[in-house]
């Protein structure tokens, strides 16, 4: 088995975009590259990554698992590279960072253990807030930088922010749902349904924004904060719901299967990303540790303009 960096970093760019089309566009490569590069690696692991729709493509449940392995082997490369040559090794202090719920459960702990093995002088002290507390810690000076959902993101005036990677929300449906069998699943279809609607992290205010246009709303039989209690009740066939990539996990807690869909509507992505003032200047182990995660997602460092 032989696998490529190029096949692995074409994979990612599929399931973030969720489109061949989309992904080829963000690489600059063209659509048949992509798509042969996926069908490869597919080849390579003896699985489906991908199942594919009108819409473009999900990942499947296999795919789902791989994508975690390929950000932490891209993640992996990146540090490799830039260790040798970094002058900061023993660089010292404490960065405080701000972090929302989702972002502390499902995103950040691989690469916040990842950049203490790199930094060991350097503390990163995680503060989980909701997104207003966070957005005024950064402005006051109580917090030197956020990792965050920065789709939620309001005081754009006073802040700055980086996109890490875009998460796409699709429909979350038991393996022996009706709809697996359709070829297209619209929001009046899912309208129908019974529903489970999360609120952790304004997610029931962000459905709120894509439901509304189309003059819909989910029939909500049950609320929580807890996306696991959403997996559980998804799993057991109680409802619905739509939530996104980042969060997915193809079994409940009692190992029942869930499946994922497109769904035909504007649904926007769960962005993540890092947030800061922008009339405060970056100190160095802030800027370290914005330069590692970023490298870590995109093979770059600092974003131009931004540090003084």
């Amino acid at each position: 088995m032989s696998f490529s960096l190029t096949k692995i970093r074409y994979f990612i760019a599929t399931a973030e975009a969720g489109q061949v089309s989309h992904a080829g566009i963000h690489l600059g490569v063209s659509q048949s590259a992509i798509t042969a590069a996926v069908q490869q690696l597919e080849g390579e692991l003896g699985v489906s990554l991908f199942s594919r729709h009108p819409q473009g493509v999900a990942l499947t449940a296999e795919g789902a698992r791989f994508l975690q392995l390929a950000r932490n082997i891209m993640a992996a490369v990146n540090e490799a590279m830039r260790t040798p040559l970094a002058e900061d090794m023993k660089q010292s202090g404490k960065v405080r960072v701000g972090v929302t719920y989702t972002v502390a459960g499902y995103f950040l702990p691989p690469y916040h253990a990842r950049f203490a093995r790199t930094y060991p002088r350097i503390t990163l002290e995680l503060i989980e807030l909701p997104r207003e507390a966070i957005e005024k810690g950064l402005v006051d000076g109580s917090l030197d930088i956020a990792v965050m959902l920065v789709s939620n993101l309001r005081n754009r005036r006073s802040l700055a922010h980086d996109t890490l990677i875009r998460s796409h929300r699709r429909l979350w449906l038991p393996v022996e749902h009706p709809f697996m069998k359709l070829e297209t699943i619209t929001l009046a279809d899912i309208a129908r349904e019974p529903y489970v609607m999360l609120t952790v992290d304004e997610a029931k205010k962000t459905a709120g924004g894509y439901w509304r246009p189309s003059g819909l709303r989910p029939k909500a039989i049950f609320t929580t904060s807890s996306v696991e209690a959403v997996r559980s009740m998804v799993a057991a066939g109680m409802g619905v719901t739509v939530l996104s990539d980042m969060v997915y996990r193809p079994w409940s807690l009692e190992g029942q299967r869930i499946d994922t869909r497109n769904v035909a509507a504007d649904i926007p992505t769960m962005d993540v990303g890092f947030a800061w003032a922008i009339d405060r200047p970056f100190a160095a182990a802030t800027k370290l540790f914005h330069d590692f995660l970023n490298l870590s997602f995109h093979g770059a460092g600092s974003a131009p303009g931004h540090f003084r």
